[in-house]
């Protein structure tokens, strides 16, 4: 019989709420003296599990101070699991006391999932990841200011001056960004490995490589390739009932929006230059499949491709990835 104790953590930026079994709700602060407090009260009994959602930079501090320790195991939970789950129990009201106590009952009725713990190395490569996949919205956003502005003579010289030397500024911090992510990369030999593998796809520059194998770094070594892809939320979302209601099927987009992103760009130059994925993306336009459907099938084929390049240690070959009939082959 398990006689573990379970455990609730609502993390906020400022404080952590804790359920713990048998003894009622307390909180502490959401500092490093408040970790080691609630690391010495959670550790007074037997072996705890802890879970708490995935809220960002906000409770990652806590989960690597939680999962050093071995009388503590812990959960990541994805947050739409935890609220279709109080929505299961009928749960009306929302704050962090009845949070904490959702994800208390949680970590007590549903499958307990361990938490991965990343290493240093794989931890620092994700957070320049995340930086530079946010840069680079800004960065996308200045270029459409610059032009907005180029167009109106409304606009002053001072802003438009202003917006070219913000852009430049953005990129000259991408560019220090990735020279580090690449040296940090480089420095560890299996993801030097992954990311040759990545770059020899064609279609995935240093940018998009650098972001895929971060967010695939997070995933467990013992998922396949069906499991990488509802991690990505790629996955195909049904939605019928008996006879009369039957919607188009959609993906569930229940997953990681950031592979998601970063696998957009790569399907969408892999189908117009690489040939085998063009061929396949042609294939779908011709099966009646808008464009915007055909891509997301494009991305899901790239990340099939992705699991078994880095499963086998081979370089990319579009021909396992789809077979172009004779005639395109030639002409390709």
């Amino acid at each position: 019989m398990d006689n573990r104790e379970v455990c609730g953590i609502e993390v906020s930026a400022r404080e952590l709420v804790v359920a713990l079994e048998g003894k009622g709700l307390r909180r502490f602060a959401n500092t490093a003296a408040g970790h080691r407090a609630l690391l010495r009260t959670l550790t007074r009994g037997g072996k705890v599990r802890v879970c708490l959602e995935a809220t960002g930079l906000y409770g990652l501090d806590l989960a690597l101070q939680l999962s050093q320790h071995e009388q503590i195991e812990v959960m990541v939970a994805n947050p739409r699991a935890v609220r279709h789950f109080a929505q299961a129990l009928m749960q009306r009201s929302k704050n962090d006391q009845l949070d904490a106590v959702v994800l208390r009952e949680f970590a007590a009725r549903m499958p307990f999932v361990p938490w991965a713990r990343p290493s240093e190395n794989t931890l620092a490569v994700w957070a320049i990841a995340r930086r530079l996949e946010a840069l680079t919205a800004l960065c996308t956003a200045e270029k459409n200011r610059r032009h907005a502005a180029g167009l109106s003579e409304a606009i002053p010289a001072v802003v438009r001056q202003d917006i070219a030397r913000s852009l430049r500024f953005h990129q000259r911090a991408m560019q220090r960004l990735r020279r580090q992510g690449l040296r940090l990369i480089q420095a560890d030999p299996q993801l030097a490995q992954r990311f040759a593998l990545l770059r020899s796809i064609r279609g995935v520059g240093e940018n998009s490589a650098v972001q895929l194998l971060a967010e695939l770094l997070l995933l467990p070594p013992d998922r396949d390739v069906r499991q990488w892809v509802a991690y990505a939320g790629l996955d195909p979302r049904e939605y019928s009932s008996g006879t009369s209601v039957r919607k188009h099927t959609r993906i569930s987009k229940v997953g990681n929006a950031h592979l998601r992103r970063a696998l957009y760009m790569p399907a969408l130059v892999a189908s117009r230059f690489e040939p085998h994925l063009r061929g396949f993306y042609q294939h779908l336009l011709q099966r009646g499949k808008n464009k915007r459907q055909a891509l997301t099938a494009v991305a899901r084929k790239l990340l099939h491709a992705i699991y078994g390049m880095f499963r086998s240690q081979l370089p990319y070959d579009g021909a396992r990835v789809y077979s172009l009939p004779s005639t395109v082959e030639k002409a390709a």
